[in-house]
């Protein structure tokens, strides 16, 4: 199993960038795709049309979200994003995803960088 770490800047403020990491409208907007979201701990959910699913563990908000997303038959891993304000007007989204199965490690990483990421810098874009 292996972690990822990495930061990477999102121009627009922190507060907006939260909502679009947890309203299933906006989800649905910057990724193109149907999401299914609660902002609320324990709660199960899907993005990207269910390539991404899991559980919702924490959220503070405008600040941090916690997911456990899920591998099949591998254990559950750990996803920590965390907001912090970088030249006024922008985001330094950090995100630490645990326990990613070796396998699945490089694609998990592009998904990160050129889906995810990329996607939602291209909606404030």
């Amino acid at each position: 199993m292996k972690d990822f770490k990495k930061y990477y800047i999102i121009p627009e403020t922190p507060d907006q960038v939260y909502l679009a990491l947890t309203t299933e409208t906006t989800l649905s907007l910057w990724t193109g795709e149907q999401a299914i979201m609660q902002e609320i701990p324990d709660t199960e959910f899907e993005l990207f049309g269910g390539n991404i699913v899991g559980k919702n563990i924490e959220f503070e908000k405008d600040k941090k979200i916690v997911q456990q997303w899920y591998f099949g038959e591998h254990a559950d891993s750990i996803v920590t994003i965390k907001l912090h304000l970088h030249n006024n007007n922008q985001t330094s989204l950090e995100v630490r995803h645990t326990n990613i199965p070796d396998e699945d490690y490089d694609e998990i990483v592009a998904g990160w960088n050129e889906v995810y990421i990329a996607s939602l810098i291209e909606f404030y874009s």
